[in-house]
C-alpha cells in the first residue's frame, strides 16, 4: 500500500471513528445514572399536561416537527426574540404554535432543574415529550435515543420556504423533506400527525370563501364539508383563533382515519387534499388509509429518524437551564 492509501484509510478510519464516537453518546438511558427519575417526572408532568389540556399532544408534536426539520432537533424553536435578535418562534408560520406545547416543555424542564440540574437538554425533552404524548393518544412506541444538546442560535429569517406551509405545491413540500433525506413515503408517514389536532380557519380560508370557479370552494372538498366550513369559519375575519379539527371523525384519537378521510373530500388543508391527488403520494395515502398497522410502522420509523435529524452532540451545544433562554 502507498503512503497516499495509507493515509486515505487513516482518514476514512479517523472519519468512521469520530461518527461512531458521535453516536455513542447517544442511548436510551442516557440519563439513568445522572438523573435516575427522568422517565418518571417526564411522565407526571405530561400526563398532568394533557389532561387538564387534551390538545397538548397534537401542538407538542406539531412543535417537534417545527423544530427538528429546520436545522435539525436542538430546541431553537423554543429561544424567545430579544431587542437584538427575532427567533424562530416568531417567524410567521410559527406564531400559531400553541402555548400549550411551550408550557409542557417548560413544566418539565423546571421540574428536571430541581431534581437534577444542569442534566438534561431541552432538545430530549421536546422529543420524549413528544413520543410519550403521541403514545398517550393511541400511537405508536417508538424508540428517543437520548443526549442531544441544545444550541444558543434561533434566527426567524432562517425559517421562510425550509417549514412546509398549507398551500405549498406538493413538489415544493417533497422537496423541503427530500433536501433533509426523507423519502416521499416518509414524507406521507409524518403527514399523518394530522390525525389529531387543529388548523385555524385562516390557514384554508382561500380555498372555502370567494373561490375565483363554481362551486364557490375547492371542488376537491366534499360540498356537505365545505359548507360545514363556510359556517364554522364565519367568523374568522374578527377572530382569528377560530379552528377546525384536522381530522373530523376521531380528532382526539392517533389512527389512520385521517387517510380514510382524504378521497372522500374530507381533508382540511390544502396540502392534504394534495397528498390524495398527486400520483407520487396517492399510493402510501391508499396504503395508509387501509392499513393503521403499516401506517404505525411507517410513522414510528420516520418519527425516530426524525429526532435525529442535525442533533448536537458534545462540544456542538450545550445544556440550556432554561428552554426559553440561555441564562
Amino acid at each position: 500500500m502507498t503512503k497516499p492509501q495509507q493515509a486515505l484509510c487513516i482518514l476514512i478510519f479517523s472519519f468512521s471513528f469520530l461518527v461512531n464516537l458521535a453516536e455513542s453518546r447517544l442511548s436510551i438511558d442516557y440519563y439513568s445514572k445522572s438523573c435516575p427519575r427522568f422517565n418518571q417526572i417526564m411522565q407526571d408532568t405530561i400526563t398532568n399536561k394533557q389532561i387538564t389540556s387534551p390538545t397538548t399532544a397534537a401542538a407538542t408534536l406539531r412543535l417537534f416537527f417545527h423544530d427538528c426539520l429546520l436545522n435539525g432537533c436542538d430546541s431553537s424553536i423554543l429561544i424567545t426574540s430579544t431587542p437584538f435578535n427575532k427567533a424562530e418562534r416568531d417567524a410567521d408560520i410559527n406564531l400559531s404554535l400553541p402555548g400549550d406545547a411551550f408550557d409542557v416543555i417548560t413544566r418539565a424542564k423546571t421540574a428536571l432543574e430541581l431534581q437534577c440540574p444542569n442534566t438534561v437538554s431541552c432538545s430530549d425533552i421536546l422529543a420524549v415529550a413528544t413520543r410519550d404524548l403521541v403514545t398517550m393518544v393511541g400511537g405508536p412506541y417508538y424508540n428517543v435515543y437520548l443526549g442531544r444538546k441544545d444550541v444558543r442560535v434561533s434566527k426567524a429569517a432562517d425559517v421562510e420556504g425550509n417549514l412546509p406551509k398549507p398551500t405549498m405545491p406538493m413538489s415544493q413540500i417533497i422537496d423541503i423533506f427530500a433536501k433533509r433525506k426523507f423519502s416521499v413515503q416518509e414524507m406521507v408517514a409524518l403527514s399523518g400527525a394530522h390525525t389529531i389536532g387543529f388548523s385555524h380557519c385562516n390557514e384554508f380560508s382561500g380555498n372555502i370563501y370567494n373561490y375565483s370557479r363554481i362551486p364557490h370552494y375547492d371542488a376537491h372538498y366534499n360540498p356537505r364539508f365545505a359548507e360545514a366550513l363556510q359556517k364554522a369559519c364565519a367568523d374568522y375575519q374578527k377572530n382569528p383563533t377560530l379552528s377546525v379539527f384536522n381530522d373530523i371523525m376521531s380528532p382526539n384519537k392517533f389512527d389512520n382515519l385521517y387517510y380514510q378521510n382524504l378521497p372522500k373530500g374530507l381533508g382540511l388543508l390544502e396540502s392534504d387534499h394534495g397528498l390524495f391527488n398527486d400520483p407520487r403520494t396517492k399510493p402510501y395515502v391508499e396504503l395508509y388509509a387501509r392499513d393503521q398497522n403499516e401506517f404505525f410502522k411507517a410513522f414510528a420509523r420516520a418519527m425516530e429518524k426524525l429526532s435525529l435529524y442535525g442533533i448536537k452532540t458534545g462540544r456542538r451545544g450545550e445544556i440550556r437551564r432554561r428552554c426559553d433562554a440561555f441564562n
